[in-house]
């Protein structure tokens, strides 16, 4: 049975703490060119019409074993950034996306959780994680959007973004 081919609307979840310590996860499918690489919570709407903040919801508990539904005994909060970044699709990675789809629309959102929150990885999709302070998260990530995201961190923060 053929794999069904992604769609080209995705999100970008920064998670962090109060000190804005940054989690990053480090992809069990290494980039051909760049080798294993460290990102936030990415990925694709599972359907046209799934609303961004389901799929940011979705992607965190299935990426980082981190629930931020509303009933979540958690109390994270998820905040849409209401920024949305269009950008080229790699070319090795093309053959993921319907033919003559080039670009993805990656919709940013940030959640805060408290410090010592637990974080359960799939194997499949990511091997180690870490916690860095924002800037050096901003260094570390592999896309520039993902890198200019946690750049802005503290604007959002700041800003009554987040509680």
């Amino acid at each position: 049975m053929p794999h069904p081919f992604k769609i080209p609307e995705s999100v970008l979840v920064v998670i962090y703490t109060p000190a804005l310590d940054v989690l990053l996860i480090r992809r069990a499918e290494p980039d051909p060119q760049a080798g294993a690489f460290w990102q936030s919570v990415t990925g694709s709407k599972d359907t046209l019409d799934e609303p961004f903040a389901l799929t940011a919801a979705r992607e965190v508990l299935e990426e980082t074993g981190i629930d931020c539904r509303a009933q979540s005994p958690l109390g994270a909060h998820l905040h849409d950034w209401q920024l949305e970044n269009v950008y080229a699709i790699y070319p090795h990675w093309l053959h993921r996306y319907a033919p003559g789809v080039v670009f993805n629309t990656e919709r940013l959102f940030g959640l805060q959780v408290p410090v010592g929150t637990p974080v359960q990885l799939d194997p499949r999709e990511h091997t180690h994680y870490q916690w860095l302070p924002y800037q050096e998260a901003a260094h570390t990530c592999f896309s520039p959007s993902n890198a200019e995201a946690c750049a802005l961190l503290p604007r959002f923060v700041n800003a009554g973004g987040q509680p």
